[in-house]
């Protein structure tokens, strides 16, 4: 295993989304609540501001508000479950639990833009979810945000989560140049690895091959036998995920085994432990032994060319045969077979473990996923201390979190003695009951992003909504790969995120058309060096010196 480690900066700065923030910036006010320290140096929350909350409040209690509050919320709409009024999750929370929301609902082709505005004209909601870590900097320094780790006292469950988990670390990345941090993020007790290629597992017994790749360049290889083997097929692989950013999925599940980052988890800087600095990402060699096996796929003429087609060109694609192999997860994976099985087709499908590269078998570090934002105002609310409490218990408590995955015991699933949870047979979720003629989440609400951070947090929750299938590989990927250590973060100050704002979106811009074409074969890689040096003019070493400035600044 290399131990030579370069990482991703999990930064605090997310600067390619900086620029509309920083245009409504105004002065910052820190001193929500009483304004007074609390015993264990964060901020008090006055008796003016308790309105509903519990006294006993800890780790293992369920949330009650002792009188009704409702909290603004601004809600994702996601369009595969539409949100209704009366879902079973709105009514349980109002019988059960005292609470209701005044929701601004926002469709999700819209969610990220009309965050932003309702944000910058200080129209912020007391709780904005499904908002992922870096996400939250570009709104900092107009002072909607309140700075949570102020208020960690309140938050018994999530304190409690983060030492048990030993999730610190990757806490204090959220740090600001403040040293506050200004979202909660969703935390997992075990890696997120729910990506990977899902192949047409026939197709491939039939080439004769029977183990999974142990590289990316051992996948290229078997991509190659099968197309040899079915020469019916346009191209053993036409990937998809590919519309918004070229190859996004594929690119960010190869990343750390090549020791970059690339798609959805593509940052211009990158930290290379060794020389204990950060370094450009996107015309760093790493990032280019990358490109150099894509392309070799394409150019072999085993692997699509169309490397920005729409998802729905790419899964009909793989559905009529014409490929067989896609980028997919575990939950897509039955969404296909339903497909393949509605075509007629008898096809049998398997995701590969996760291969490997040249720099190791390795995963991404985070354990963090979409979280949630609070706004500044609502430190000012009657309801504010119940707001908190609400959130400690529907986020990071096992109670919560298990209402939130699975709903309600006796109406959407039922507990055996031995603990298992069994979903309602007319209920189906995934891979659960698919054939059922309703949805936990389109019907009832239930395992829905807005409510439920981390898609289950718990290595128990998740593993209890997967097919025995998926929890094996999920089980078979832990066991092999290598977690890569915590990148530190480079707090940049406000003058900082502004000075790299543009920079970093136009070398962003840049790094992804270079991506598409050298893959494609539209530019040659032996141009590698013409590249690096546009990216130097549009501001490269500028990023990494003020990132680089930053880190030693927090480190002195």
């Amino acid at each position: 295993m290399n131990t030579n480690r370069m990482r991703t900066a999990t930064a605090v700065v997310s600067a390619t989304a900086l620029a509309l923030g920083l245009a409504a910036c105004g002065s910052s006010d820190d001193d929500a609540g009483t304004g007074e320290e609390s015993p264990d140096g964060g901020v008090a929350i006055g008796a003016d501001q308790s309105v509903g909350a519990m006294e006993d409040f800890g780790v293992g209690t369920t949330f009650q508000a002792t009188e009704p509050v409702t909290f603004s919320l601004m809600y994702r709409d996601h369009p595969n479950y539409e949100v209704t009024d009366d879902w079973s999750i709105f009514e349980h929370l109002e019988q059960d639990h005292g609470v209701t929301f005044s929701r601004t609902d926002i469709p999700l082709a819209d969610w990220e833009q009309k965050r932003s505005l309702l944000i910058g004209s200080g129209e912020a909601a007391d709780l904005m979810p499904v908002t992922y870590p870096g996400q939250e900097t570009q709104f900092v320094s107009g002072g909607s945000l309140l700075p949570v780790s102020d208020y960690l006292e309140y938050l018994p469950n999530f304190r409690q989560k983060v030492e048990e988990w030993g999730l610190q670390e990757e806490i204090d990345n959220l740090r600001q140049d403040d040293d506050k941090y200004y979202m909660l993020p969703g935390i997992r007790e075990i890696p997120d690895v729910q990506y990977s290629v899902v192949i047409r597992d026939d197709l491939w017994r039939e080439a004769g091959i029977t183990e999974d790749p142990q590289t990316w360049e051992e996948f290229a290889e078997d991509l190659q036998t099968v197309q040899d083997a079915h020469p019916e097929l346009d191209y053993a692989f036409s990937d998809r995920w590919t519309d918004g950013q070229p190859l996004g999925a594929l690119l960010n599940v190869m990343g750390p085994n090549f020791g970059a980052a690339g798609g959805w988890g593509y940052a211009n800087t990158w930290y290379d432990e060794q020389a204990d600095e950060f370094v450009f990402n996107g015309a760093s060699d790493q990032y280019r032994a990358m490109l150099e096996t894509v392309r070799g796929m394409v150019e072999a003429g085993v692997m699509d060319p169309e490397i920005t087609q729409s998802d729905d060109q790419a899964e009909q694609k793989f559905i009529s045969g014409r490929s067989a192999a896609l980028s997919s997860n575990t939950q897509e994976i039955t969404a296909h077979r339903t497909k393949f099985a509605d075509a007629g087709v008898d096809a049998e499908l398997r995701l590969l473990v996760i291969p490997g590269g040249p720099f190791g078998d390795n995963l991404a570090a985070s354990r963090l996923s979409s979280g949630l934002m609070i706004a500044s105002a609502a430190a000012e609310k009657p309801h504010f201390e119940a707001l908190l409490q609400y959130i400690d218990w529907q986020y990071y408590s096992d109670e919560g979190i298990e209402f939130a995955q699975w709903g309600v015991e006796g109406e959407t699933f039922d507990r055996e003695a031995d603990g298992t949870r069994t979903m309602k047979e007319d209920i189906g979720w995934n891979a659960i009951n698919p054939d059922a003629s309703e949805q936990l989440n389109a019907d009832y609400g239930y395992s829905n992003g807005v409510f439920l951070l981390a898609n289950g947090t718990t290595q128990d929750l998740l593993e209890s909504v997967m097919s025995d299938e998926i929890k094996e590989w999920t089980r078979a990927v832990l066991e092999r790969k290598e977690t890569l250590p915590i990148a530190p973060a480079a707090r940049l100050d406000e003058l900082e995120l502004e000075q790299t704002s543009l920079l970093d979106s136009q070398l962003n811009d840049a790094v992804q058309a270079a991506t598409a074409a050298f893959i494609t074969g539209q530019r040659s890689l032996d141009d590698w060096d013409a590249f690096a040096a546009e990216m130097e003019g549009l501001g490269a070493s500028q990023i990494v010196e003020t990132y680089n400035a930053a880190y030693a600044r927090q480190s002195d």
